[in-house]
Parts: structure tokens; C-alpha cells; sequence
């Protein structure tokens, strides 16, 4: 299913009322000045007859258009909620997005991988062979995988010199360039501009990496803050910045390196301010942002998703739709589950704040004090004393985290196998730990009674269907709704 890029009329509707509900959902290219612009761009509209509409920032600069230096194309939202859909093209975007085709591998900038390897990779982790992807991104989006992997990179170092003061060489290695002679080339090529002339325009002096993450209304990120507070682990997850202003701050592992990020509402903004500490390992960026944006689903069209699942609702019943909240990783998000089992949500908080002290030491990150969740290493070789339930559930911790050591992301079969996992740990953990949008957690309990009053209990695998994809929403729906 790919985006299906709106009528003419309605994009233009949407241009000139600069409306955010449409931000990055489609791109104006404006032919007599040769830039494409947001839907929300302050500047003067164009006439009808100069423009074209693009569904992607890709597809308008394949068109050879250049993105506007008023709106930033490279900081409107993204549309994950179709990537949900799991098609081949959308997984290998996102895994492009994450840096998989990145040309640096650690903080000493050398390179990886040939482009031709890492192409090979990349096909074979969506499954297909690398002819054939090459032929979905030429279909689809009109360019090679590597095209995109470099346009990718480009709008993160606009992105980057325009909002942070990182050295300009810092910069280059952070958006995945192999060097700072192909970056300076393929900023000529496609912007006809300099990194150091964008930089000149910037007015940042802070130092350190702050970025303006966009997103589309009706996101509701205090909402999302509060969902992460009931359910916070003491020293992992913060709620005010140093200032005392609420925020969402959490340290995650990434690439192998433990770093944090903190997220601000911006006063007046569709937007997040989110300060990243990558682990002092600059070069891991982008899945850093990838990470970021998947924990907040900053990406995500509630307004569609919300008309989707409530069209298949009983007369009456109005939906409380919210964004997925993400947890720190798979194997967070199935310890979760685990110490959910049978207790309260205030108990289960409490037996993961007592993992997370007994398992992990207080650390200092990017000069802060704080503790990072366990890894499966951790966990498998706790006594995990201080943990006050059934020592059948102790076992079954410990055998699932013995089984994450030895793969980061198990199967629901391979899941299912550890004595004391059932399908409710395993679907919670997908929905909350992978993002994915399409679980509707039928054997959970408060789900199981929402359906009942609304007359779906005997017919939920038609419910999953209709509501698909995007049954975690309808999940967390029906677990704030009432009914």
C-alpha cells in the first residue's frame, strides 16, 4: 500500500490554507522558481498553473526540483503509518532511513562497507533480490536505493547545519557521508549550494545536537508524556528539563552505545525540540532519529488512522485514538509484559524500576546521571531477588532474556516456546516494542470487555481485519475509551 498522494484540489486547498494536518503528505513543486515547498510554507503561494504536486520529498527532487530554505522540506513529518503495512519497499525505505546504507561505521569515519555491499545486505534483510529492489525504488519512487540513501542523507545534514553548530566535517559523518569531498558534491549537485553557505545562515550557537522534529495535528505529545509518566522507570525516563519545563527524557541503547534524548513541545509549533545524546558516537545519527521518531511516532496520521478505526465502531461509541507509544526496545517492551502479568499497572512499574536497579549501575551520559534498562545479558544472569513474584515468572524472565541474548528480535513462535510466554506478552511486546501498528490485543482483558459491550466479542478476527492496519491504535483506543 503506498501513500496515495491527495487530489489536485485538495492539495491546493491545503497550500494555500496552510494546512499542518497535510504536512508532508505532499510537496509542492513550484516550476518558475525550481524549488518544491511544505504545505505549511510562509511564503507567498504560486499560481496554480506554475505548480505540480509531488507524495515525497524524493519524488520532487527526482522531478529536479530543490527543497525551499524558508519551510525546510527536511523537517516535515513522515508518513511511518504506511510503512506498517510491512511492504518490501516501505521496510527497505525505513531500514534506508536508519542508515542502512550509511558509509561510516564508528566515530573514526572510515568506511563501512562498499555501496555495492551494503546494497546486497539491504535486499536481503527485506528478503528480495537487489535487481529487483533496485526496480521497486525506480517504480515507485523514480530513483536507485543509493539515490535515495544520499537524498536522505542530504535533507539530515540541511537539517543539521541549519539547527546545530556541529563542526561542518562532524556533520558530514553524522549524516552517513563517506567523506566530506562526496558531501560537498552531492550538496552542489542537488542544491546548488555549499554546506558552508547554509551554515553561514544558521543562528545557532548552542553546541550539542538539538533538532525540530514536526509533526501533524491532532499528535498529542502531553498526552503521550502522560501514558510514558504512569509507566516510567525511575533514573531511564525524566519529565522536566533542567529548566522545569515538561518534557519527555529517556536514555536508550543504540548501535551498541547507550545515549539519551530529551523532547520539548515547542510554544506555538507543530513541533518537538529533541536534544540527542548518541553515546559520543555521532556517526549512528540516523538510526538514533529512526529510534526517536519510532518511541515518539512523531510520523504518525492520526487524523487517518483515527477515521479508519472509528468508521468501524458502533453508533455511540467514540474513540479516544492516541499515538503508539514506543518502549525502548523488543526486549524492554517483553520484560514489561512479563512483569505485567496477573498485577497492576502501578505494581508492574514497580517490579521494573526493582529490575533496572539490581541489574544496572547509575552512569553518567552527556552529563547527566541516569541508568540504562538491562540488557538480555543482564537479566539472564540475575538473581532477580529483589523481584517480589511467583519464581515460575522469575524462570520465565530469565529464559526469555537468555533467548534475546542469543537474537535481538525472536520470532512469536520462538517467543511462544519459553514456558510462562503467552500470546498476550508476545503481541504487547510487538505492539510496543517493534511499533507495530497492527496488533489488536483480542485476549487482553480490558480489550476483551470494551468488545463485548459493543457486540464484537464472537467476531474479533473480522474486527482486525476491518480495522487493519492499524489495530494497535484500536487497542489503545479501547483502553482510554469508555464504553
Amino acid at each position: 500500500m503506498f501513500q496515495q498522494l491527495p487530489s489536485a484540489e485538495i492539495c491546493q486547498r491545503a497550500r494555500m490554507s496552510r494546512d499542518a494536518r497535510f504536512d508532508g503528505l505532499f510537496f509542492t513543486g513550484v516550476f518558475s522558481t525550481g524549488i518544491y515547498c511544505r504545505p505549511i510554507c510562509p511564503a507567498a503561494a504560486p499560481k496554480e498553473e506554475n505548480v505540480r504536486y509531488f507524495a515525497s520529498a524524493q519524488a520532487a527532487a527526482a522531478a529536479g526540483l530543490r527543497p525551499c530554505l524558508r519551510c525546510r522540506p527536511e523537517s516535515a513529518p513522515g508518513s511511518s503509518p504506511w510503512r506498517g503495512t510491512a511492504t518490501t519497499l516501505f521496510r527497505a525505505m525505513a531500514l534506508i532511513d536508519a542508515g542502512a546504507l550509511n558509509a561510516t561505521d564508528d566515530e573514526t569515519y572510515q568506511p563501512a562497507q562498499t555501496q555495492a555491499q551494503a546494497m546486497e545486505s539491504l535486499a536481503e534483510r527485506v528478503g528480495v533480490g537487489s535487481r529487483y529492489l533496485r526496480k521497486l525504488f525506480g517504480e515507485q519512487l523514480g530513483m536507485s536505493p543509493k539515490a535515495y540513501g544520499d537524498y536522505r542523507r542530504l535533507l539530515l545534514a540541511k537539517a543539521l547545519l541549519h539547527q546545530t553548530s556541529l563542526p561542518i566535517t562532524d556533520v558530514a559523518f553524522a549524516a552517513g557521508f563517506g567523506s566530506v569531498r562526496r558531501f560537498n558534491e552531492v550538496f552542489r549537485e542537488r542544491l546548488s549550494l555549499t554546506p558552508s553557505a547554509i551554515r553561514a545562515d544558521s543562528k545557532v550557537k548552542d553546541s550539542g545536537i538539538c533538532l525540530q522534529l514536526s509533526f501533524r495535528p491532532p499528535y498529542d505529545f502531553m498526552r503521550l508524556r502522560a501514558f510514558f509518566m504512569a509507566r516510567a522507570i525511575p533514573g531511564a525516563e525524566w519529565f522536566f528539563n533542567d529548566a522545569g519545563e515538561p518534557c519527555y527524557g529517556r536514555t536508550l541503547m543504540v548501535a551498541g552505545d547507550a545515549g539519551w534524548f530529551e523532547a520539548c513541545l515547542l510554544a506555538g509549533k507543530n513541533a518537538l525540540a529533541v536534544s540527542i545524546f548518541p553515546g559520543g558516537r555521532v556517526s549512528a545519527l540516523s538510526q538514533w532519529l529512526a529510534e526517536i521518531k519510532r518511541v515518539l511516532d512523531i510520523d504518525a496520521n492520526l487524523s487517518l488512522i483515527h477515521e479508519h478505526i472509528q468508521g468501524h465502531m458502533p453508533e455511540g461509541v467514540v474513540l479516544n485514538t492516541m499515538t503508539l507509544p514506543g518502549a525502548g526496545s523488543f526486549f524492554e517492551a517483553a520484560c514489561r509484559a512479563v512483569l505485567g502479568q496477573q498485577v497492576s499497572l502501578v505494581q508492574a512499574t514497580r517490579l521494573l524500576g526493582l529490575l533496572t536497579a539490581e541489574t544496572t549501575p547509575e552512569v553518567e551520559l552527556g552529563g547527566r546521571r541516569c541508568r540504562v534498562f538491562p540488557t538480555a545479558e543482564q537479566v539472564a544472569s540475575a538473581t532477580l531477588e529483589s523481584l517480589k513474584m511467583p519464581g515460575s515468572r522469575k524462570n520465565a524472565l530469565r529464559d526469555m532474556a537468555a533467548l534475546f541474548s542469543r537474537d535481538p528480535v525472536p520470532d512469536d513462535a520462538t517467543l511462544l516456546a519459553v514456558k510462562g510466554i503467552g500470546p498476550w506478552t508476545v503481541s504487547y511486546a510487538r505492539m510496543r516494542g517493534l511499533s507495530d501498528p497492527d496488533v489488536l490485543l483480542v485476549g487482553d482483558l480490558v480489550v476483551k470487555q470494551k468488545l463485548t459491550a459493543m457486540g464484537w466479542a464472537k467476531v474479533p478476527d473480522r474486527l482486525k481485519s476491518d480495522v487493519s492496519p492499524w489495530g494497535s491504535y484500536l487497542t489503545l483506543a479501547l483502553w482510554h475509551t469508555e464504553i
